[in-house]
């Protein structure tokens, strides 16, 4: 299905500029953007991708990572094939940097099989949904009259009037902050870091937000960058906001060698001065993918490998010991 894009302007010479990110590709007729799903067609701009999925599960909402959002339930993921930035290192190249078949489904579509399979919640995951724009959009909508929660798993390169017009729709985000280091940024993903971080400062004002950070050997895995990340995110977005310290494993064009554990350990200890609740996000440590209250230290969400055997909370999200309120949203 074709339909014109939004966020885009003609210049006088027929190039279009898309305004959707910071990237801001400007395309001649028939160029294609960076994230593939924005094509030049006689002065229009065409989506190439709305309502084309390349993946669609039922996972539990742990695995996106969102362990402070509606513990222990399962969400329907939603995949779609694209990405505006380039990163060397992607984990998931195998959809977001090379065409991959895909299905088409409707907003319509999503919800009957959201309501078919009894669930609450939808994710746009696995690629970058931003740039999924309209379509995200339109589901998005359609899920929030129907009671369902919309969830995004991003990179937050979106610019700020189309954020805007989406957040409304939107209950809870996972943001990837990839470093603090803009050269890091320029060089290893092909794209700015003060627009994510921009993103991440807006989105706390609208809904609820988890940060991931993915630790690469000998690129971001200084102590100064941990010690940058955490003070970023304690004094924008709030110390109670969950932090995901994942591992890096070689992948798409980048050969340096996987995160030693004993790097993910670091990272949490020293992201732990500043904030509540780190979390090792794909490695075994013992004991730290569990909930634990800062006020008295009681757990509060037992949890092994996106597995929830047992929450101890109030409605509020208050712990039942101490009554510290941890923001963490239970229904």
């Amino acid at each position: 299905m074709e339909r014109e894009a939004s966020y885009y302007t003609t210049s006088h010479d027929g190039i279009l500029e898309c305004r959707l990110c910071p990237i801001g590709c400007r395309l001649k007729h028939e160029d294609t953007g960076i994230c593939h799903s924005r094509q030049n067609q006689n002065g229009i701009m065409v989506l190439l991708n709305y309502g084309r999925l390349c993946a669609l599960h039922v996972d539990p909402i742990e695995k996106k990572p969102l362990y402070h959002f509606l513990p222990g339930t399962s969400i329907l993921s939603l995949g779609n094939n694209g990405c505006n930035l380039r990163c060397s290192f992607c984990q998931n190249w195998q959809i977001s940097q090379t065409p991959v078949e895909t299905t088409f489904l409707n907003p319509e579509q999503i919800l009957q099989r959201t309501l078919d399979l009894d669930l609450n919640s939808v994710a746009f995951t696995y690629a970058e949904p931003s740039v999924w724009f309209e379509y995200v959009l339109d589901t998005a909508k359609l899920l929030h009259g129907h009671g369902i929660h919309v969830v995004l798993v991003t990179n937050g390169l979106i610019n700020e009037e189309p954020f805007r017009e989406l957040e409304p729709w939107i209950d809870a985000m996972n943001i990837d902050i990839k470093s603090m280091d803009p050269e890091f940024y320029s060089r290893l993903c092909k794209g700015p870091l003060d627009p994510v971080l921009r993103t991440c400062i807006r989105a706390v004002e609208t809904c609820h937000v988890e940060i991931t950070n993915l630790v690469i050997p000998g690129e971001n895995d200084t102590d100064r960058n941990f010690h940058d990340l955490a003070r970023f995110i304690g004094d924008n977005l709030g110390p109670k906001t969950p932090l995901h310290i994942s591992r890096y494993h070689p992948s798409y064009h980048l050969s340096n060698p996987p995160t030693p554990l004993h790097t993910i350990a670091r990272a949490c200890e020293i992201t732990r001065e500043y904030l509540h609740f780190v979390y090792p996000g794909n490695v075994p440590l013992p004991n730290d993918d569990s909930t634990i209250c800062p006020g008295c230290g009681a757990i509060l969400i037992d949890r092994r490998a996106y597995t929830v055997s047992s929450i101890h909370l109030e409605t509020s999200g208050a712990c039942p010991s101490c009554g510290f309120l941890t923001g963490i949203i239970t229904r």
